[in-house]
């Protein structure tokens, strides 16, 4: 991964540092100076080329088109988690010796799992001392499948394929797709921050613990319903006391599974009805957001993470529902000690977009794959401040004059009185020997006297 770029505009100048580290397939050339130098030269072109408003598919070293990447970063790029999952006061250890005796055999069977995958990341005294994390790696995106309609509801043939690239732009096995890196920072599992680049699209997504938030170039920052959750990336590998968090309560162990010659445990997680209220608009319902975790019997990691979720989307006129169906796939590989806390370093994510509904046969089939490692890990950040997750400035004014605007009490008009009626009076006319006196001095009240 490159970290400095040398400047392009003066040889004597100092390096450019990088806001995101971008791989070395990015920089073209031989070695050197002057090879750094034609491969920022081609890195700048490759970033102007894909920031413009217009991209045309001539020419230009993305093999996608505009809005392909755009769909691919909005749903690879940073999804969040379906639960919450605060800085617990009590360790998972702790809360699951206290349930394990009164939960039925699923819930305790999940409980004890955890507590093995636990004690298989580091134990509970290294996970403890960990206050902060921060992870660089690369990322290889790739569009196994796009807009395939099946009309049977399996894999679709050449025939019932409309409008759609099957086979991928690139699949991961011929080394194709996009590529890019990302950065994360983590203070908390409430607390984080990513950025992610892309063939020159960058994402910014995080949480200041308030809420959760996404900022991309096509567009403006916007906030995620309901309560903020973390990110799904931490949970592939980085973070293994918020993955044994989110499995410590209210999961259960519905099963045995070999993935990938690996014997594992399935433990299942749903997220609560109010949650997913949460998270609905007018016109958006989520159905249901499901987690599944594949614990190794072996080690006791986690091997396999898979999420989906189901939402609805109503018509505004007379048509009927559509409902979007994604599912997401994470196998975790190469675990690696650091600072005695195992962290997956390389990995894989499947993902599976289904259409269907609007009174239309079948349903269209979108496939997506994202490949990636891990560079550097490093907790106990020193100087990470509440400053790092702060949201955009759109954003938080946003939100500022919002409650602003309910912290404010109602003002209440109290009614108009009706218009008195004054009874007209007759002038009287005073004379000044009518006046006696007006004494100011010795009362407080004056005294007229006639």
């Amino acid at each position: 991964m490159r970290k400095l770029c040398p400047n392009l505009e003066r040889d004597d100048a100092l390096d450019t540092v990088l806001e995101v580290p971008i791989p070395e397939e990015m920089f073209s050339g031989g070695g050197g100076s002057r090879g750094s130098r034609f491969g920022c030269t081609g890195v700048k072109a490759w970033m102007r080329a894909h920031g413009a408003p217009d991209r045309s598919g001539s020419g230009e070293p993305c093999s996608m088109s505009r809005g392909e990447l755009q769909l691919m970063l909005g749903v690879i790029g940073a999804p969040l988690i379906p639960l919450p999952v605060g800085h617990a006061k009590q360790s998972p250890s702790s809360v699951l010796c206290e349930q394990l005796k009164g939960d039925p055999i699923e819930s305790s069977s999940a409980k004890y799992i955890v507590q093995q995958y636990i004690a298989a990341s580091g134990g509970e005294w290294a996970l403890n001392k960990v206050t902060s994390m921060y992870a660089m790696g690369r990322v290889r995106m790739t569009a196994a499948e796009l807009n395939s309609n099946d009309a049977d509801g399996g894999a679709g043939n050449g025939n019932s394929h409309r409008g759609g690239k099957k086979g991928g732009k690139g699949g991961a096995g011929a080394g194709g797709g996009e590529i890019g890196g990302f950065v994360l920072w983590q203070k908390k599992p409430e607390l984080w921050c990513l950025e992610l680049v892309v063939s020159g699209c960058k994402i910014s997504a995080g949480s200041d613990g308030k809420v959760a938030w996404r900022q991309t170039p096509w567009h403006q920052s916007h906030a995620s319903r309901g309560p903020p959750r973390p990110l799904r990336r931490s949970l592939q590998g980085l973070d293994p006391m918020l993955t044994a968090s989110l499995f410590a309560e209210d999961s259960v162990c519905i099963g045995e599974r070999c993935v990938g010659g690996e014997d594992c445990f399935v433990l299942k997680v749903e997220a609560e009805a109010s949650s997913l209220r949460a998270r609905n608009s007018g016109s958006v319902e989520i159905i249901r957001h499901t987690v599944w975790g594949y614990f190794s019997q072996r080690t006791g990691l986690l091997v396999q993470l898979e999420d989906s979720h189901l939402l609805q989307i109503k018509p505004t006129s007379g048509n009927g529902s559509v409902f979007w169906e994604t599912t997401m796939e994470s196998r975790l590989d190469d675990y690696r000690a650091v600072d005695g806390v195992n962290i997956a370093h390389a990995g894989r994510t499947a993902v599976s977009l289904v259409r269907f509904g609007d009174g239309q046969d079948g349903s269209t089939r979108t496939r997506m794959e994202e490949t990636w490692s891990i560079e550097e890990v490093d907790f106990n950040i020193r100087g990470l401040s509440m400053d790092c997750f702060l949201p955009p400035s759109d954003l938080r004014d946003a939100k500022d004059a919002h409650q602003q605007d309910a912290a404010a009490p109602a003002v209440v008009k109290a009614p108009r009185p009706p218009p008195l009626r004054i009874p007209a009076v007759v002038a009287i006319r005073v004379g000044p020997s009518q006046v006696a006196a007006v004494n100011l001095d010795e009362s407080s009240e004056p005294l007229i006297a006639r």
